[in-house]
């Protein structure tokens, strides 16, 4: 489709590039004043971008005008329409492509600039607005001297804002190019850093990767084991800025992550890197439910590697089928089970040890002598009744057990050695999966 500036006549090109210094120059001098982004001064790289913007804008625009429709030789101006040879023309060459590839890549590398500078494209395209406002008082001033008749004077405001607007339309594929490739480069770096917190690498070397990747170092950390998707686990949700792990396959489908929060869904085992400040984010914890999840406790960044180990320890655990689907298990308020996990062959060998009196009960009798014991142990006095409240059963019941508990530990009961390790055999007893049998 023709641009509008294929009606105007061609000679209008050179009047208008009569005006183009000064026109430059007040444009320059609107935007400085009005938009507040750009006040500073243009110095370096910064103001050689914005003046090469203008004059590279007014130029094509005259280049539009003349090489698009208008006159040839011969051609005269009659009430604001073009002639060749006594024909009337309006509408010259098609002009389908306005703008060139060299003009192009000006427009995109002052998007790219906005980027760089840290700012959205927001202010650029209010400095494009106004620069068209200000061109088109001009132009207009000029369609007059010339005699430029209505309908095209109407045509030139026409052609003003449509050559702006692709020139708008130019700098944000620039801006969305370079942030694209910035965060392309980006997730490669973060992913790198990932890597060194989950190895363990030295700080000196997590510093390094944290100022190449732009995450600021927190003070605390904590590993989030991921575990798999659960069938009532909302698909999508509001998205919201921070990137997932660069190429997961998640990262269309989630809601995206805070931007300090590492993450990798890829792994084998997807997991989660979170500073202590976020854990608590509505969008942390989103991404959390129907995963049974599991946070490891926070710790110093150097032992991130340590959270999430242990995370990742009590996730594979019945520990993880303790809380809703929909609630991640917070490995701080389980640690003496976090430290039994640890050493689960050391634990039953314990075990097997301290709870051999056991072994001869039915399960059933086994099941509830254990618990009986734990409870004794876990009282402040070890009275009938403390231990039946515990329990839920009748002060009576808790005597007899507990008769019987006499009866099969002995002077195990007195030694606090012996309680320390009867009280880590039963937690272990009920932390741990029973071992396999061999086959008879």
């Amino acid at each position: 489709m023709a641009g509008p500036w294929t009606a105007l006549p061609r000679n209008f090109a050179a009047e208008i590039r009569k005006e183009r210094e000064t026109l430059a120059a007040e444009i320059i001098r609107e935007i400085r004043q009005q938009v507040p982004e750009f006040s500073r001064p243009l110095a370096g790289n910064f103001g050689a971008g914005i003046q090469y913007g203008v004059e590279t804008a007014l130029a094509e625009f005259a280049d539009l005008v003349e090489g698009s429709g208008g006159r040839t030789n011969g051609q005269s101006q009659v009430n604001g329409q073009s002639r060749v040879n006594g024909q009337s023309r309006v509408n010259g060459h098609s002009g389908e492509r306005a703008l060139t590839d060299e003009r192009v890549r000006v427009y995109r590398a002052l998007g790219r600039g906005e980027l760089a500078e840290g700012r959205s494209l927001d202010a650029l395209q209010a400095a494009y607005r106004l620069g068209a406002r200000v061109a088109w008082r001009r132009y207009a001033r000029v369609a007059r001297r010339v005699g430029l008749g209505p309908d095209l004077v109407v045509t030139l405001a026409e052609a003003i804002f449509a050559h702006i607007d692709e020139i708008a339309y130019a700098s944000v594929q620039g801006y969305t190019e370079a942030k694209a490739d910035q965060a392309g480069a980006q997730g490669k770096l973060r992913h790198q850093l990932l890597e060194l917190l989950v190895a363990g690498a030295q700080r000196p070397e997590v510093e390094r990767a944290a100022a190449a990747a732009d995450w600021p170092l927190p003070e605390r950390i904590a590993g989030v084991a991921l575990g798999p998707l659960s069938l009532g686990r909302p698909a999508s949700g509001p998205s919201s800025s921070g990137p997932l792990s660069p190429g997961s396959p998640e990262s269309g489908r989630r809601r995206r992550l805070p931007d300090p929060v590492l993450a990798d869904f890829d792994d084998p085992e997807p997991f989660l890197l979170v500073p202590e400040l976020f854990l608590t984010d509505s969008q942390v914890r989103w991404a959390l439910r129907g995963r049974a999840a599991a946070i490891g406790p926070v710790v110093p960044l150097e032992l991130a590697a340590d959270s999430l180990r242990w995370a990742r320890t009590v996730r594979a655990t019945e520990l993880a089928n303790l809380v809703p689907a929909d609630e991640p298990l917070t490995c701080d308020e389980r640690l003496p089970e976090l430290l039994l996990l640890g050493d689960a062959p050391l634990v039953r060998l314990m075990a097997a040890r301290r709870l051999g009196p056991l072994a001869p009960l039915t399960a059933k009798q086994s099941d509830r002598l254990a618990a009986t014991l734990l409870a004794w142990l876990q009282t402040n006095s070890g009275s009938a009744p403390e231990v039946a409240a515990r329990l839920g059963i009748h002060p009576q019941t808790a005597r007899q057990r507990l008769h019987r508990v006499q009866e099969l530990f002995g002077q195990d009961l007195h030694d606090p050695d012996a309680r320390f390790e009867l009280e880590v055999a039963l937690r272990g007893r009920l932390l741990l999966p029973p071992e396999p049998q061999p086959a008879a």
